[in-house]
């Protein structure tokens, strides 16, 4: 087993990425304290070709030393928004046909192995703070919460840790049921 050079990775340039067709899933980010976690979001986010990222409320944007550390170049290829209030981008992104999971521990929550994203379907995934995750106000926007199953002590994930977990296999559904 050999390990690829760049030239096979066959790596689009940033002009071949903004041209590519997208994953259609959108990640709003609310309320997120850390800078590299952001960086990381970006990474992921640029890794499976999903359409956006929303950051809302004080979660920190680009351009920034510390998400660029973790970005590696993902804040020049994924398309990103801003907003002051996560409920605008919610309101906005239910306007344009999305629908709107939490990813949170929450009564009736739907384990990530269960879950169901629809060939045709439009999603965005709330990932909230680090400490007391998603708020109320946007829980009861959402069309539902999807969590990830945890068997030990501890019954929290990293933001970014999360956020890559549950977007592969939202990109692993999508790209079964294309082939």
């Amino acid at each position: 087993m050999q390990k690829l050079s760049m030239d096979e990775l066959n790596r689009k340039s940033v002009e071949e990425f903004k041209k590519s067709e997208k994953i259609p899933v959108v990640v709003v980010l609310d309320n997120i304290r850390s800078m590299h976690n952001v960086g990381s979001v970006f990474r992921t986010a640029d890794a499976f070709l999903l359409e956006s990222i929303y950051l809302c409320g004080y979660t920190p944007r680009p351009p920034h030393r510390d998400i660029h550390k973790t970005a590696l170049g993902s804040t020049e290829t994924v398309n990103w928004k801003y907003f002051a209030d996560a409920v605008d981008a919610i309101k906005q992104l239910q306007h344009a046909g999305y629908r709107i999971f939490a990813v949170e521990q929450a009564t009736q929550s739907i384990f990530l192995q269960d879950f169901l994203f629809r060939q045709d379907e439009k999603m965005a995934v709330i990932f909230g703070n680090e400490v007391s995750g998603v708020g109320d106000e946007l829980l009861k926007l959402c069309n539902g919460c999807i969590e990830i199953p945890q068997m030990g002590m501890k019954h929290s994930l990293n933001i970014s840790v999360a956020a890559g977990i549950v977007l592969w296999e939202l990109v692993r559904a999508k790209i079964k049921k294309e082939s």
